[in-house]
């Protein structure tokens, strides 16, 4: 595929590129200039995805291919495109045509999907709208539209759009981030790079979307806690027995959206079941309030999308329909009744009320659901370590990337621990064009043949092959030995003492729940004795590994407590007249 303009790409339409949509389309020229791996562009809801979208279409000297999900994103992305002078197609069974010998076909996926082969044969760009949606694994409607055009063409470039990269039970679509130079996902992902990533704080900084402000449970909330996933979602009759459970608190919520939406203009609510919505249209102003659901007729869909639009109607409430490729600027209330199963779709509905328009000053997002989920960052991978952690940004000290944890953040923004494991900063070899990792380990265990830190999930030592036995095996290996003794871990202590010879010494303590004492010793009297101690015990017990700190003296060692995290279990073995620690394990 090519496109117009050779390497250097100047936009021309009716429509001004915002500085940030110039710079996606260009990333793009540049990526699929030197390669044909699927790539990602993130752009946040209300960024004008509809606007590069066209821009890219215009400059494709080949034919090209724009799906989307929804039969909404169908039409706004061809609205944008034919607004800029140009014909395109529309190939939609929802819209009632099926056009296939333009330049540009904007098309739903569901009827692409049953188009005849002939249909594919001479695309060279493929553009997916909403892509996190895009699924490989089985005979997916997307996996046999793809596999047709790349069949018709190898060399097809597919470039997907999204405001959040990341699925539920799956993680990031992604397999590294070139902006951030971050490895995220496994191998075997799809797309293999994000070549532009804008996020929303930006957006918002700059005037680009309207600042939310978000009030938790004003008057009341409803109680999820008890639901559990099945699989990516939660079951609808548990959701639906817990409302049933807590109808009461129906009526005071939709109260206190009324009174809260007064000077408002537009309100949209998210609702977790027909049987929901219909209770809560209840308790709202007739006159101005109406509800959509996946089983309203088209038609009557329409109409009230275009009375809300025109703001004839005031209340919106809809059954999980209105979460993406809805486009209504005035929006300045969002209020959410229904438990969102993760934060990318939790993002997809603030979206909704984050665009701009004349007299907006902010959106009132109003949660009554008690979950939590955060505006601006993503799901991370790795369970949630405790109930306090919080997402924290690391530096790695070997790359100097910045990496997302978990961890203890206090109100100040202070980190007390973080549970990173592993940088994930990487960068593309220009050699090779294969992802190169930075591979810093934050937590790790040492071989104890050859001593290299692996990560704490290998088996076998990266460096000499040697099998490393896991902690589980550590602990059932101690206690069957006569001279082991595997102390669970109370509490710890470090202080000042003297050895028999008068020598100033570090002492650590190790007790139990009943106060049985295993002790290690430690000197630091000459350069060796301390780059030891770092080595051996601040690199295990360091709650934020990763930062610079290396203890110099005992006092320091001492004032440094807080600091050291306590292990699970201390091994330890007989030697001669006392035990000697031998093994830590820590909580991972």
């Amino acid at each position: 595929m090519t496109f117009a303009g050779s390497s250097c790409y100047v936009a021309v339409s009716m429509y001004k590129l915002r500085p940030y949509q110039q710079e996606a389309v260009q990333a793009t020229l540049a990526h699929f200039r030197s390669t044909r791996q699927p790539a990602v562009i993130v752009l946040p809801t209300g960024a004008g995805k509809s606007l590069v979208i066209a821009e890219l279409a215009r400059v494709a000297r080949g034919r090209v291919l724009v799906l989307a999900h929804v039969r909404e994103l169908v039409e706004q992305n061809h609205a944008k495109y034919v607004a800029l002078g140009l014909e395109a197609g529309i190939y939609s069974a929802g819209l009632d045509r099926k056009d296939s010998h333009q330049k540009v076909i904007f098309g739903s996926i569901q009827s692409i999907a049953r188009a005849d082969e002939s249909f594919f044969s001479d695309f060279s760009l493929l553009v997916i709208d909403e892509c996190h949606r895009v699924s490989m694994e089985g005979e997916t409607q997307y996996f046999q539209v793809i596999q047709k055009l790349q069949a018709a063409n190898r060399e097809i470039a597919i470039l997907g759009l999204t405001a959040t990269p990341y699925r539920l039970g799956y993680g990031w679509i992604y397999e590294y981030n070139a902006v951030k130079k971050l490895r995220h996902g496994k191998s075997d992902r799809f797309f293999k790079t994000c070549i532009y990533d804008l996020p929303v704080k930006y957006m918002i900084k700059n005037r680009y979307l309207t600042p939310p402000v978000r009030i938790d449970s004003p008057v009341a909330c409803y109680d999820f806690s008890s639901l559990k996933l099945a699989g990516t979602s939660y079951v609808q009759k548990q959701i639906e027995a817990l409302l049933k459970d807590q109808n009461r608190i129906t009526p005071v919520i939709i109260k206190n959206i009324v009174d809260m939406a007064e000077d408002r203009h537009g309100v949209m609510i998210f609702t977790s079941s027909v049987a929901h919505a219909k209770e809560i249209m209840q308790s709202l102003p007739p006159r101005i309030s109406a509800l959509v659901v996946g089983d309203t007729e088209d038609e009557e869909r329409d109409a009230i999308i275009a009375a809300f639009k025109a703001r004839k109607l005031k209340f919106l409430v809809n059954v999980s329909v209105l979460t993406t490729g809805f486009d209504a600027p005035h929006v300045d209330v969002i209020a959410l009744l229904r438990p969102t199963e993760s934060a990318s779709l939790y993002q997809q509905i603030i979206g909704r009320g984050l665009r701009l328009a004349e007299g907006k000053t902010d959106c009132l997002i109003l949660d009554y659901t008690g979950q939590g989920h955060d505006i601006y960052a993503p799901d991370i991978e790795d369970d949630k370590p405790a109930s306090n952690a919080q997402i924290c940004d690391v530096v790695c000290p070997k790359c100097g990337i910045t990496n997302h944890f978990w961890g203890i953040v206090h109100d100040d923004g202070f980190i007390e621990e973080h549970f990173g494991r592993k940088c994930q900063g990487a960068e593309i070899s220009r050699t090779t064009g294969e992802i190169v990792e930075c591979g810093f380990l934050f937590r790790f265990k040492r071989c104890d043949q050859c001593g290299l830190e692996n990560d704490i999930s290998a088996r076998n030592c990266q460096h000499c092959s040697h099998m490393l036995i896991d902690a589980d095996t550590k602990l059932k290996e101690a206690m069957a030995l006569k001279d082991a003794h595997v102390m669970r871990v109370d509490s710890m202590t470090l202080q000042a003492s003297r050895d028999k010879k008068g020598n100033d010494r570090l002492e650590v303590s190790y007790y139990d729940a009943d106060a049985n004492v295993l002790k290690e010793y430690f000197y630091l009297d000459s350069r060796e004795s301390r780059t030891a101690f770092n080595f051996n015990f601040v690199r295990f017990h360091d709650r934020l590994p990763g930062e610079r700190f290396e203890v110099a003296s005992i006092n320091e060692a001492v004032a440094a407590l807080p600091r050291f995290r306590t292990p699970m279990f201390v091994i330890a073995r007989k030697h001669k007249y006392f035990w000697a620690v031998r093994e830590k394990i820590f909580d991972k």
